[in-house]
Parts: C-alpha cells; sequence; structure tokens
C-alpha cells in the first residue's frame, strides 16, 4: 500500500454531544471515578485482560464483561455521551446506589497510549467494533487500524490472542483488507455474518436497517 503518514498522538472529532442531563453529570463525577482505570484496579484477579477500544454505547463492553466474570475487561471512550450510556447501563437510577462491577473499568481517554504502556503479551483480547470510518483519504492516518498500529497490537497481545474488527463501512472495510494484506502479525478469519459469541451492538443494528453490510474480522496473533 502507499505510504501512510504515522497516527497522530491526539484526538479528532467531537468529545461530547447532546447537552448531558443532570443524571448523566451526576454519573460522570460520581460514578465513573469508582470505575476509572487505572486509577481503580479489578476487584477480582483477572485470568485475562481485555480491551476494548471505542466502546460506543457500551452495549458490548457491558454483555462481555457479564458473560465473562473472571476476565478483566478495560473499556476505552472519549465520547462523553457515549461514556455515559455505558454509566447508566451500570447504573440505573431505579437500582438505587450504583455498585461498582468488580471486572469491568472504563478509561475515558485515548486508548493509544493506554496500548503502549501495557507489558508485552499483557491482553488476550483486544476489540475495535464499528470504528469512526475516517472516510477521506487524507484522513486514513486517524483510524485505528494502521500499520503502525497493528505493531503495537502485536506487542501488547500475547501468541494466540485476538483481536476483534468489525465495520459496515465500505471504505474502512477497504482499508483494513489492505492493511492486514501486508502483515504477519496476525493470522486472519473474515466473515459477513456476526460470528457467535459476537455480542451485537447499536452501530450494527442501524448499518442492517440502512442496508449496509457488516464484516466481521478475527485477527489471531501467530
Amino acid at each position: 500500500m502507499a505510504a501512510v503518514k504515522p497516527p497522530p498522538d491526539r484526538l479528532y472529532g467531537r468529545s461530547r454531544g447532546k447537552t448531558l442531563r443532570a443524571r448523566q453529570e451526576w454519573l460522570l463525577e460520581r460514578f465513573l471515578p469508582q470505575i476509572r482505570w487505572p486509577d481503580v484496579p479489578f476487584a477480582v484477579t483477572p485470568r485475562e485482560l481485555w480491551l476494548e477500544v471505542g466502546f460506543g454505547g457500551g452495549e458490548h463492553a457491558h454483555e462481555l464483561a457479564r458473560r465473562h466474570p473472571d476476565v478483566g475487561y478495560i473499556a476505552a471512550e472519549v465520547f462523553e455521551n457515549g461514556i455515559c450510556a455505558l454509566l447508566s447501563r451500570l447504573a440505573p437510577e431505579e437500582a438505587g446506589p450504583p455498585a461498582p462491577p468488580p471486572n469491568l473499568r472504563l478509561y475515558p481517554q485515548d486508548a493509544r497510549p493506554l496500548l503502549r504502556g501495557l507489558a508485552e503479551g499483557a491482553l488476550g483480547k483486544l476489540f475495535l467494533m464499528f470504528p469512526d470510518p475516517w472516510p477521506k483519504a487524507r484522513h486514513a492516518k486517524r483510524r485505528f487500524v494502521h500499520p503502525q498500529i497493528l505493531a503495537e497490537v502485536a506487542r501488547a497481545l500475547r501468541p494466540g490472542g485476538e483481536w476483534r474488527i468489525a465495520s459496515d463501512d465500505p471504505t474502512y472495510q477497504r482499508w483494513v483488507e489492505e492493511v492486514l494484506a501486508e502483515q504477519d502479525f496476525f493470522a486472519v478469519e473474515r466473515r459477513e455474518a456476526r460470528p457467535a459469541g459476537w455480542p451485537a451492538t447499536r452501530y450494527e443494528a442501524k448499518a442492517l436497517a440502512a442496508g449496509r453490510h457488516p464484516v466481521y474480522w478475527s485477527l489471531t496473533r501467530r
């Protein structure tokens, strides 16, 4: 593929969308500090560490953490409305005082510095579900799937570890195929139907309703 600029160490796009309601502001100010990584460690000793980059509405992270209570799950997101969506799932107002989940922690910052700071082989799984496609060619350097990021992910994943990617955007799909064709860190499996064990997301539902066709990649660290 043509030379691509290195990914810049800065964030693009919005960190906040609609005006937050009082309950959302309270969740950010009072509940988030109780589950913010790395300030608050897991309340269990996890058998494995998983990381989700850009968790969107949080349904994917919430479901996987619930299914795998013996795994330490770090969910990274910078968009405040998305963070509030996950916090609301974890602390519904009608349930009374929120109780921090023992195995799920939120990282409300750019995931790339976190990834770089992990020890070699620290991760068992990495998830990138329906990321912002940054469809313009000049924005390719902003995409998380990037030739230089692949090396960072490969370093952080243990041998046999898995990186899951899903996208419904044709431009991003072509980009992922192009990037993966020129690497030898991972064995790649590509599917056009969501594999068993992959929780659904609202972005996938929106894509299917709009007639778009998601693609799902499973990358196994060699």
